[in-house]
């Protein structure tokens, strides 16, 4: 399912770059908050647990956005 605010004119390709192009930024800043808490957690009482589970959500996040991007 394509965003309706995309012009149909482009091609499915190119819906998919501008799809993926707009959703980086907040990707990376979602990453970059998330990096101190993976460098500190795996020190901590079932640390790691938790560390997994944060990268855990963050592919699945991904993956969602690059299916949910699929023409």
């Amino acid at each position: 399912m394509m965003p309706s605010w995309l012009p149909r004119a482009l091609a499915p390709g190119a819906r998919q770059c501008v799809i993926v192009a707009l959703f980086i930024p907040a990707v990376l800043i979602a990453l970059t908050a998330a990096v101190p808490a993976m460098l500190v957690l795996p020190f901590l009482h079932e640390g790691t647990d938790r560390a997994v589970q944060l990268l855990t959500a963050h592919t699945d996040y991904m993956r969602t956005l690059l299916d949910g991007s699929q023409p």
